[in-house]
């Protein structure tokens, strides 16, 4: 019973951001649509979290909701830093789209707070995770749970930002995925995730 309580909110967690939100509810209509699209994630971070609590009747630090240390903030911010390095070196070979960016940019600032806010929890919340530790509890891989996370979150990321954003989109998710199985704490991912994407912005 657990087990099959587990692949339903896998394939929640996996599946609701490759629906076509964006494209069915096109946030950059208005500032009503950005609201309402800042609120159908935050939406599904909150059955997600709702979902381990009363439906799987555990606790959230089984995916990574441990309260952090002074050393694991100390490296989340390191790992952010690092990765925006990474990235920057990396798109500086492989160029990516800047449509996407470009529409984010023109948003209200206190926008493109919310969206990086929401995109470092809500990402991590469902990708690494809750996916990626119920997928580790069903399959009792750990690297293979990874591997699916991983893959699922890059590729996930081309129907947003466009093919040419897959490479980048690859290896943050790598990356963020190497820390959090490294430190097992969410807010350390959280963290990192935030600073690469609010970084991206302010470079823009």
């Amino acid at each position: 019973m657990r087990d099959r309580r587990a692949v339903i909110g896998i394939v929640f967690a996996l599946g609701f951001p490759a629906l076509p939100i964006s494209a069915l509810y096109d946030e950059f209509a208005n500032v009503s649509h950005l609201i309402g699209y800042e609120l159908i994630w935050w939406a599904a971070v909150a059955f997600v979290l709702d979902y381990v609590r009363a439906v799987e009747r555990q606790p959230l630090a089984t995916i990574g909701f441990r309260w952090p240390s002074a050393r694991d903030l100390a490296i989340g911010i390191a790992a952010g830093v690092a990765i925006l390095v990474a990235l920057g070196a990396l798109s500086a070979v492989v160029p990516p789209d800047h449509t996407a960016l470009a529409q984010l940019v023109a948003t209200p600032l206190w926008w493109q707070i919310a969206s990086v806010i929401r995109a470092a929890v809500g990402e991590e919340v469902l990708f690494r995770g809750y996916a990626l530790e119920r997928l580790a509890t069903v399959t009792r891989r750990p690297r293979l749970a990874a591997l699916v996370s991983w893959a699922v979150f890059t590729v996930e990321h081309v129907g947003y930002w466009g093919w040419g954003h897959l490479v980048i989109a690859g290896l943050g998710g790598a990356l963020l995925t190497g820390l959090y199985l490294w430190r097992r704490n969410l807010w350390v991912a959280i963290l990192a995730h935030a600073i690469v994407d609010g970084a991206a912005l302010l470079a823009a």
